[in-house]
């Protein structure tokens, strides 16, 4: 999303690195500098040089001491293939975080979370899981290619499933993540959060209604 009040609205953080886990997916992490956050809030970045920034939700843990965001180049985008172009030692515009998509204020120790993402969408679940490692999970990630997944070696595979639309691959499931989820027992799932395209999140609402989960238990953000 873009906001041409950012200049007003940001500050200057210096890049500290920036790993690419593909050739358009990447990770920047950014100096911190007393930045506070809940878990599954975005925060605006873009050049420094720039009028425009794009919202990224932060993928590093509230205890971080860096920030991080995870970037897929958009082509013909205003800030992705800007931002594939910075170095480590750059700056960039860095807006105070916002957003409402975090877990629950009362969390309980039982309480059981199905996260479902398609593509980037998966970096605040990155940060839930991080932020609280005990957190009972599983997490659905719909992608188009086995090498679009995102640092695998950080979740437990037991609670991880990828959906691959358009390769196949005996260690994944093959198709989107909402003909997975048709076939999966809700019965001791407490929250649903969904981060990713849109037609991603309807169809699971409809899937929802269908099978009488109470929609008060479910939480999502659109990626655009």
């Amino acid at each position: 999303m873009i906001d041409s009040n950012a200049k007003i609205q940001s500050e200057l953080h210096k890049v500290l690195s920036i790993k690419h886990l593909s050739e358009s997916i990447f990770i920047i992490k950014i100096e911190r500098k007393g930045i506070n956050f809940k878990a599954g809030q975005h925060i605006g970045v873009g050049p420094a040089n720039s009028i425009y920034t794009r919202e990224y939700s932060i993928y590093s843990a509230e205890d971080d001491d860096d920030l991080e965001i995870l970037v897929k180049e958009v082509l013909n985008g205003f800030i992705s293939p800007l931002l594939k172009g910075i170095k480590q030692g750059d700056y960039l515009q860095v807006e105070e975080p916002r957003g409402y998509f975090s877990l629950p204020e009362q969390k309980s120790s039982e309480d059981k979370y199905l996260f479902v993402a398609t593509g980037t969408g998966i970096s605040p679940f990155h940060s839930f899981i991080k932020s609280y490692p005990d957190l009972k999970y599983n997490l659905l990630h719909g992608i188009s290619f086995v090498n679009d997944a995102c640092e695998l070696e950080f979740y437990n595979p037991a609670n991880l499933a990828l959906c691959t639309s358009k390769e196949s691959n005996h260690n994944n499931f093959n198709g989107r993540v909402t003909q997975l989820l048709e076939t999966l027992s809700l019965e001791t799932t407490s929250h649903i959060f969904l981060c990713g395209n849109v037609n991603m999140i309807n169809e699971v609402y409809d899937q929802m209604v269908t099978r009488k989960f109470p929609l008060n238990k479910i939480h999502s953000e659109v990626y655009f």
